[in-house]
């Protein structure tokens, strides 16, 4: 009998139980332990692991271990389940052994995770029955005021805290806590890899200040630093000290054998195919933990998830920040003693917070980086035991290129983590923090060149002051460490039941704008709620439980400003530059989309304050020529840039340890300071960090990427899977694959190789194969339109289009080459006729057309084999084209009359009139069909004013 992993992974292969595709399917196998006997370590220490089950190490523990015990620091770079904890415990509580005196500090950047380890210590000092003698205590922001003040007097062994504690609590105030600090030889820091970005930037600092303040007391700790399996640990682990340690990264712990998939969703989407199989790993009795890629989509998938569970129902939970601390707490809780079976979590859970054996993991879409993916990959099968990864993709560029390509996903090396301590606004508040924990000195050595430039211009802007002895600088300011937040993220607002006055949770600030905005909805915990009021003065969004069938999503307006330019590459149409930008953001409106299909109902305009800061990026140009060259060949200008700045961001995380979230984008067709076309990619935090300068550095490898997730996606004018973004504030719209492509060869000229490669970007006349819908082979068609006899209005809203009844329907027969003529009580009639031909061609039928019919006949029109001209244009190019625009650029000929005039005739009884009005529109909706049937495009003008291609493939 097979085990519930094995049946899984088997109904998971079969396409037909679950309708989805597995295009790849690898299987990491079991692997043995590599162990050393623990003969390095105190008699206490043995004895208390073996009470513990443990008779040997793991060889890169004891080799971590020994390394410690040698007075050097380390960075251990390990899968999750390796056993890091027990390397940065050993030789604290050796030491604690031989030297009641030492103290500890251990930082870690979720609450969580503090009361994880907290846990762990105490239930080693229980196995040891009261051999191993040591104190140890959370210090945190739930910590009660009273303890606090009791663990500063008296302060214990071990001290637990995160760095927000250490920044605002700690460092400001070193004098209160001489004692430990003078007797502090290790600092540990877990998960180092989540220190970057912008907090990693601002943790460079706080570790600096804080060597420093270590320094003043006499001593210099060893560092011990656990990371997740990145591709410079070491690296990282010097720019945040600026200390050298030793890298182990080499895991020697045994694991279970591990089922890794990769699913195209096919039709369904990612979010449908990842709650099948989310039901069927709970059928087979597998624990289960569900990532996403937001909030909303956590939120989403849990709801419907419950809703179809049955028995289940009640043990699938959602998880993710924004939730306050006692219902993330229950959660995990809940989770590790078995009442819950799933979890769908964003990248919350993607720590290691113990939430005990889990059997299956599903990623709904790729993490945005390979440490990421098996960070999570590695939350399953923690006891050794068979476990299965599912990764389920999106249609984005990253999820559909690793479909295709799979093996690159397994070939794929960690990213590097990159921050940048020298941002000059992060820099600078941590000066003067410095500046007011102890007076700055000319000669000591955290005050580099670098550092001593910046003092100079605080100085001289009077944030600092220089002493009469100029040997020192001090600030005024007795506690600037309040106006710096290490996570970037700014001032929270508190999000509130209005009706109740509960508190919910909680948003950022980056956020508030985009997510939280007036008519905003709001998932939280299952319940769908809209945003009622917001509130700036007070940092509060009111919001009132409701039951909508609709989900919302913000629209931006963005301009940027260049301040500064660093550095600049020329390229073949232009040049790509480096440096300093101002970013001007506005939410301008939020579009309503239906939950289910996720149809676009409406737009609805917003009026809120502008968010602006400055930050890094890169810019390119496109010259003149290369723009008149694009649109000579009627490709969309803006659509072209508008679509290789979505691709190059979509394609940086596969260059940079980034997520697209982290980055910005703008292009514009004439710049006001460049005069010519620009694409912008910057840092989405104020400041930048570093994300910018290094794609600048690595800028031929990244267009090269770029062109080839381009030019492998089989589409013809961008989707989802290359230039397509899901954060795109103006919808997605306008977007010109070829367009792209056309300028990124030329932009790369001969610098990449691989771009050269790639010729005839420009659009092609296509003679598409007529045997499909054409008069010549033995596929036929029908052309449609009707006129009603009533208008909307009359009945009473678009919602009643079945009342309006038919004046006439015109039906172009491909076979006989006329056209037919029906009356509203020959609707029957003519959907028998219809159901004739091999495919019924018209403008609008779907939305319209057969819905008015509907009324009229008991015929299903909707069964038809239909092609649906403005369904199709609508797809491509996110928005609608009238007939007749299409008639007028296209064929260079246009309609006769309109709808009102044809509703006008009715009244007047001229129905000679309505049915040549009729003939005349199905002839030119025949006469679109039959040229984009043998061009492969039609033409339409965009709002510059320039003629555009649009491809069209009516085979599809």
């Amino acid at each position: 009998m097979k085990a519930p992993v094995e049946e899984f992974i088997r109904e998971v292969s079969s396409k037909e139980e679950l309708g989805m595709n597995v295009v790849c399917h690898r299987t990491v196998p079991p692997k043995a332990g590599e162990f050393h006997q623990a003969s390095h370590i105190s008699p206490v220490l043995q004895d208390t692991l073996y009470k513990a089950g443990i008779d040997r190490l793991y060889a890169h523990q004891s080799k971590a271990v020994e390394t410690v015990k040698s007075g050097r620091s380390v960075v251990v770079s390990t899968p999750t389940a390796s056993g890091k904890s027990l390397i940065y415990n050993l030789p604290v509580l050796e030491s604690i052994i031989s030297d009641p005196d030492t103290r500890a500090m251990y930082l870690f950047p979720l609450k969580a995770l503090t009361q994880d380890q907290h846990l762990t210590l105490n239930n080693m000092a229980g196995i040891a029955d009261g051999q191993l003698k040591f104190s140890s205590a959370i210090y945190d922001g739930d910590t009660d005021h009273n303890l606090r003040r009791v663990i500063r007097q008296d302060p214990p062994n071990i001290i637990l805290t995160n760095p927000d504690m250490l920044h605002r609590s700690f460092l400001p105030y070193h004098r209160g806590w001489s004692h430990f600090l003078s007797c502090l030889k290790y600092i540990i820091v877990d998960e180092v890899h989540t220190y970057r970005g912008v907090m990693g930037s601002n943790m460079a600092w706080v570790f600096r200040r804080l060597r420093r303040i270590c320094s003043h007391y006499g001593q210099s700790p060893i560092f011990i630093f656990s990371s997740a399996t990145i591709r410079n640990p070491d690296e990282l682990a010097a720019a945040l000290t600026g200390i050298k340690s030793r890298s182990i990264r080499r895991s020697s712990a045994p694991h279970g054998k591990k089922h890794f998939m990769m699913v195209d969703p096919l039709t369904q989407g990612a979010a449908a195919a990842t709650i099948k199989l989310l039901h069927q790993a709970l059928q087979k009795g597998l624990r289960t933990i569900v990532y996403t890629q937001s909030r909303k989509m956590t939120e989403l998938i849990a709801l419907w998830s419950a809703e179809k569970a049955g028995e289940y129902k009640d043990k699938i939970s959602a998880y993710r920040a924004g939730f306050l601390p006692e219902q993330r707490r229950d959660i995990e809780a809940r989770l590790a003693s078995g009442d819950l079976l799933a979890v769908v979590s964003t990248s919350a859970l993607e720590l290691g917070i113990d939430i005990g054996h889990l059997d299956v993991c599903l990623l709904v879409g790729y993490p945005g980086s390979i440490m990421a993916s098996w960070q999570r990959a590695g939350r399953v099968g923690r006891s050794g035991k068979d476990s299965a990864v599912v990764l389920i993709g999106h249609e984005d560029a990253l999820d559909q290129y690793f479909l295709r390509h799979p093996e690159e996903f397994f070939a794929m090396e960690p990213e590097s983590a990159v921050i940048n301590p020298y941002n000059s606004n992060i820099m600078a508040r941590h000066i003067v923090c410095a500046a007011s924990e102890l007076p700055l000195r000319g000669n000591e050595d955290f005050l580099n060149e670098k550092v001593k430039s910046c003092v100079e211009k605080l100085q001289e802007s009077g944030v600092l002051i220089q002493a009469n002895s100029m040997d020192y600088y001090y600030t005024k300011e007795q506690y600037p460490h309040k106006d710096v937040d290490l996570r970037g993220s700014g001032q929270k607002y508190g999000i509130f039941d209005k009706l109740t006055g509960e508190h919910l949770g909680d948003i950022d600030q980056s956020r508030v704008f985009h997510d939280t905005h007036p008519g905003a909805v709001y998932l939280h915990m299952g319940k769908t709620f809209q945003v009622q009021e917001l509130s700036i003065e007070t940092f509060s969004v009111f919001v009132s439980e409701v039951n909508l069938k609709y989900y919302t999503k913000s629209l931006t307006r963005k301009v940027t400003e260049i301040i500064e330019t660093y550095e600049t590459k020329t390229t073949s149409a232009g040049y790509v530059s480096w440096g300093r930008l101002k970013v001007t953001e506005e939410v301008v409106a939020y579009e309503k989309r239906l939950v289910r299909g996720q149809t676009r109902l409406s737009t609805v305009p917003l009026d809120l304050p502008p968010i602006i800061f400055e930050t890094q990026g890169f810019w390119l140009t496109i010259d003149k020529q290369l723009k008149q060259t694009i649109e000579s060949q009627m490709m969309h200008f803006m659509g072209g840039i508008h679509a290789l700045e979505h691709c190059i961001i979509g394609t940086m995380p596969m260059i940079i340890l980034t997520d697209r979230n982290d980055l910005g984008g703008i292009s514009t067709p004439a710049h006001e300071q460049l005069g010519q076309g620009a694409v912008f990619v910057y840092d989405g935090i104020p400041g930048g960090i570093g994300l910018s300068s290094q794609a600048f550095v690595l800028i031929d490898k990244l267009l090269d990427k770029a062109m080839s997730i381009m030019s492998l996606c089989s589409c013809e004018n961008g989707c989802p899977a290359c230039v397509h973004s899901p954060k795109c504030g103006s919808g997605n719209r306008p977007l010109d694959k070829t367009a792209a492509m056309t300028m990124l060869a030329k932009i790369a000229g001969s610098r990449t190789g691989a771009l050269t490669r790639i010729e005839a970007c420009a659009p092609q006349e296509k003679t598409q194969s007529k045997t499909l819908h054409n008069t010549d082979a033995q596929t036929s068609f029908a052309v449609l339109d009707i006129e009603t006899r009533l208008s909307a209005q009359e009945v009473g809203g678009w919602g009643n289009t079945h009342l309006m009844g038919v004046s006439c329907a015109v039906v172009y027969d491909s076979i006989s080459r006329e056209f037919r003529t029906f009356l509203q009580d020959q609707s029957n009639e003519l959907g028998e006729y219809l159901s004739t031909f091999d495919c019924v061609v018209g403008f609008n039928l779907i939305r319209f057309d057969y819905r008015v019919l509907r009324g009229q006949s008991k015929f299903d029109f909707f069964s038809l084999p239909t092609l649906d001209i403005l369904i199709h244009i609508e797809k491509r190019l996110g928005h609608r084209l009238s007939l007749n625009h299409l008639a007028m650029h296209t064929l260079k000929a246009g309609k006769s009359a309109d709808g009102l005039m044809a509703l006008k005739w009715w009244k007047e009884g001229k129905m000679d009139k309505i049915i040549e009005y009729c003939i005349q529109d199905v002839a030119v909706t025949r006469d679109l069909y039959l040229y984009g049937l043998e061009h492969g495009h039609l033409i339409y003008q965009n709002k510059a004013g320039s003629k555009v291609r649009l491809p069209v493939n009516w085979q599809k």
